[in-house]
């Protein structure tokens, strides 16, 4: 008596395990594709100004701009002073928002790595 007893219960949790597996199988439903971003997204800047920045971009592309001083040497070269001026100032502008996009990035990682508090 015992041994069908215990068959019995045996074949009720085995009955009871397919039966929550093909429950789970059919609550699944399909996810939606992943969210990629832009193919020229900046993912990572890497470098500083005085020895030159990489940008990464999601598609795998990089772009390695001149050096500050290369840039605003180049600069010497236009033939007004204003002109020379201009050149220089965008130069310093380009590298003060490369500089921050480095920061912005780090924080967005930095942001994206810890939970949100409240309810999910």
């Amino acid at each position: 008596m015992k041994i069908r007893a215990l068959c019995l219960l045996l074949l009720a949790l085995l009955a009871s395990a397919l039966a929550g597996t093909a429950s789970a199988e059919a609550g699944e439903q399909p996810r939606a594709p992943r969210w990629e971003p832009a193919p020229d997204t900046i993912v990572a800047v890497d470098g500083s100004a005085g020895l030159g920045f990489t940008i990464h971009r999601y598609d795998g592309t990089t772009l390695s701009p001149p050096t500050l001083s290369e840039t605003t040497a180049e600069c010497a070269e236009y033939d007004t002073p204003l002109r020379v001026a201009t050149c220089r100032t965008e130069a310093e502008t380009w590298f003060r928002d490369l500089a921050d996009l480095q920061a912005a990035l780090a924080w967005a990682r930095y942001d994206a790595a810890h939970p949100r508090p409240g309810p999910r």
